[in-house]
């Protein structure tokens, strides 16, 4: 039996999309009646995988209305797929060039299938960027109190500090009303909690940004938040380990209730002396704790457990 891979690119009025092995390219809108005719498009071929590139709001919608349909999605870096396209030695780039390139790159590389996020997922997505951005603003409000020098200014300057100190505990009872109201989230939030240096925040942040948590091996875990080291050696050079890539803000969420563990998680600030005391600098010992974190997180959710002492 033939698997069919579609490569489809996105752009704000149209879908290009180019099916292997066949190579058949067609072009549907950006919106449900485009949506309803890729999808009867595809109807009786078995499909591999969907691979496309996440463009902002662009891809959304087609990403909703294919996971509706239980058509298997693949979501692709767009860094991955132009060097991947280059590796081919596709120097023209299109929509539909796009497309093909994305087929391949199906085909070649396998891309994991994608579970598009559930509603209250996408919405507690956009809350927690909210809260970012706002938490942005008050930082540079704080900034900019220290050197305004006119006393209307410092008053503005003021009342826009309150109003963002306001917004953040509306979006933050928000995100935790959300959760509260979905069973399985909950239980999940419930054992991150329990772990000593993830508060409730911290948690939620979690939430969002590692939804696979519990479905994960540990090592995939750590890769995710960008905390598996990798090597650099070369011949007979041979280099530092170094940790990067990842989700950014799930690395970021994980560094404040690092330095919480290490002071009070008994497991964890066990695990920092003896790296400390073998001659591994601060840093290095701290993203271990990092790394430590998330993968007793995973395995906690994996298991439906709660947290409890020496099991670091």
């Amino acid at each position: 039996m033939t698997y069919y891979t579609i490569g489809v690119d996105i752009s704000k009025a149209h879908l290009d999309a180019h099916m292997l092995p066949c190579g058949t390219a067609r072009q549907f809108t950006n919106d449900p009646q485009g949506f309803r005719t890729l999808i009867n498009w595809t109807a009786g071929r078995k499909i591999a995988r969907i691979v496309f590139e996440p463009t902002g709001a662009y891809h959304r919608s087609f990403e909703e209305a294919l996971s509706k349909a239980r058509l298997p999605l693949a979501k692709v870096n767009p860094l991955q797929a132009r060097r991947f396209a280059q590796a081919r030695g596709t120097r023209a780039k299109t929509d539909r060039v796009d497309a093909e390139v994305l087929a391949h790159m199906g085909i070649a590389l396998e891309p994991a299938l994608y579970l598009a996020p559930s509603k209250i997922l996408r919405n507690l997505k956009a809350l927690h960027i909210a809260r970012q951005a706002l938490i942005k603003d008050r930082t540079a409000a704080k900034n900019r109190s220290k050197s305004i020098p006119h006393p209307l200014l410092k008053r503005q300057n003021a009342n826009r500090l309150r109003q963002i100190e306001r917004d953040l505990a509306a979006i933050e009872k928000e995100i935790l009303t959300l959760i509260d109201g979905d069973k399985k989230m909950a239980r999940t939030f419930q054992i991150l909690c329990s772990i000593p240096g993830i508060a409730k925040i911290t948690a939620a942040i979690l939430l969002v940004e590692i939804p696979e948590l519990g479905t994960l091996k540990a090592k995939a875990a750590a890769s995710l938040a960008g905390l598996a080291p990798f090597s650099r050696d070369s011949g007979k050079w041979k280099g530092k380990r170094f940790i990067g890539a990842g989700r950014k803000f799930l690395r970021e969420a994980l560094y404040m209730p690092a330095l919480v563990a290490m002071r009070f998680n008994s497991d964890m600030k066990t695990i920092y002396q003896r790296l400390t005391e073998a001659g591994k600098p601060a840093k290095v010992a701290l993203t271990a704790i990092m790394r430590k974190l998330i993968i007793l997180a995973n395995a906690l959710v994996k298991d439906n457990r709660i947290w409890q002492e020496n099991m670091a």
